[in-house]
């Protein structure tokens, strides 16, 4: 299970008991969109191969 906790400044991350974060930068280069704008599933896909996506995907500017 993957577990995402997002702030304005990155995202923490738990990938299969791996602990561990990806700062806003990273996410904006890996997805060419300003980060507020990224989906969850996106920041997802950035860290599983095949992640189990479910539900509607959400902006980061909504979550947080």
């Amino acid at each position: 299970m993957t577990t995402l906790a997002f702030d304005d400044e990155g995202v923490d991350v738990v990938y299969e008991g791996t602990e561990f974060r990806l700062e806003r930068e990273l996410i904006e280069e890996a997805t060419e969109k300003t980060y507020y704008d990224v989906t969850d599933h996106e920041v997802l896909k950035i860290v599983a191969e095949q992640p189990d996506l479910q539900g509607e995907p959400r902006r980061i500017g909504d979550i947080i």
